[in-house]
């Protein structure tokens, strides 16, 4: 139990984002095979559990093996993947909404996911920015994952803010606002940062190369994200403007859909692709992508952009199948923590 503990790795929760976007296209989904929505409870329920079983030992890790947590909390790669436990909320928090119909536990996941992303999207980069330990390989798109916390903040947050009155409205509101317009601006100042390394520098380590597919993350729920919060503000009369640019910036998705298939191909010949708990990385950003599809194609009334995002989501959904059962796989034989072969 020890060791299990001790190699904990913080972007385990990864895996309670890519469930919970999972779990969500499945119900979008369900109005064109009906089964989807009994796999969207399923997997509403078995994240719900699943993100309590890793709060143990995340939890633990922090008060028996503080150093080694703070050690990965000052590492320039590791450090980033602390906020899955933030984003992990989030996405629990509109699965709630969205699934569960519960409104309550909802908000709750969400002022808790909220808080802990603003903390990590403060923290994570004054980590990068005080010291002199970072270099030029520690740069990869899982740098873009504390942004992405801060544009998750709205998708569920637009709802809660839709529920209050008063003053507690305009401050949510202004957190969504926070959320989305900070989370946007670090995440196109990353992009550019990340451009440099791929075009100048050598390719990621074959253990990072999953991280490319993160690009897709900020694309789709930035996506989803603006389209919320429009639609829920009161205030913001000219929606259509909005909602315009929510497409070009999905366009830009399908670009680099394309270039992430293709840079994983690339990978997979030339360096091959171990697993490693980095595979998760392929399961929310695309099922973001999926879920700024299906949100379009509503809006904009275009089935070829919803059926795009259905051809996406089985990708999806296999994936997630095969990361899951590698996932468990590797972890009852013990090699994700330290043990084993």
């Amino acid at each position: 139990m020890k060791k299990i503990v001790e190699n904990f790795s913080p972007s385990w929760f990864a895996s309670v984002m890519g469930t919970g976007i999972l779990a969500i296209t499945s119900k979008s989904y369900s109005s064109y095979l009906p089964f989807l929505n009994f796999l969207a409870d399923f997997l509403f329920y078995f994240n719900i559990a699943l993100f309590f079983v890793l709060l143990f030992p995340w939890t633990l890790r922090w008060i028996i093996c503080t150093k080694r947590s703070l050690d990965d909390l000052y590492h320039p790669i590791t450090s980033n993947f602390y906020a899955t436990i933030a984003i992990g909320m989030l996405v629990l928090s509109a699965d709630f909404f969205v699934i569960g119909g519960n409104a309550k536990l909802g908000t709750i996941f969400w002022f808790c996911g909220m808080i802990l992303t603003i903390f990590f999207s403060f923290l994570t980069p004054f980590i990068v920015f005080s010291g002199e330990h970072v270099k030029i390989d520690h740069i990869n798109p899982a740098w873009f994952i504390p942004p992405v916390g801060l544009i998750v903040i709205p998708i569920a947050g637009s709802m809660v803010m839709n529920n209050t009155s008063g003053v507690m409205k305009e401050l949510i509101t202004i957190l969504n606002y926070f959320g989305w317009g900070s989370g946007f601006f670090l995440y196109i100042s990353l992009h550019a940062i990340s451009m440099y390394r791929f075009i100048l520098h050598r390719p990621l380590p074959n253990i990072l190369a999953p991280t490319i597919w993160i690009n897709l993350g900020p694309i789709g729920a930035g996506t989803v994200s603006l389209i919320n919060l429009v639609k829920y503000s009161d205030f913001v009369q000219s929606k259509d403007i909005f909602f315009k640019f929510g497409f070009i910036f999905w366009s830009f998705g399908l670009w680099w859909f394309g270039m992430a298939v293709i840079m994983i191909l690339f990978y997979m010949k030339r360096f091959k692709l171990p697993f490693a708990l980095s595979w998760w990385a392929f399961t929310f950003p695309l099922g973001a992508y999926v879920a700024a599809s299906h949100t379009l194609s509503i809006i904009f009334k275009m089935k070829l952009v919803d059926y795009i995002g259905f051809s996406m989501y089985w990708l999806l959904l296999m994936i997630w199948t095969i990361t899951f059962i590698t996932t468990l796989k590797h972890s009852i034989k013990g090699s994700l923590f330290g043990q084993g072969g």
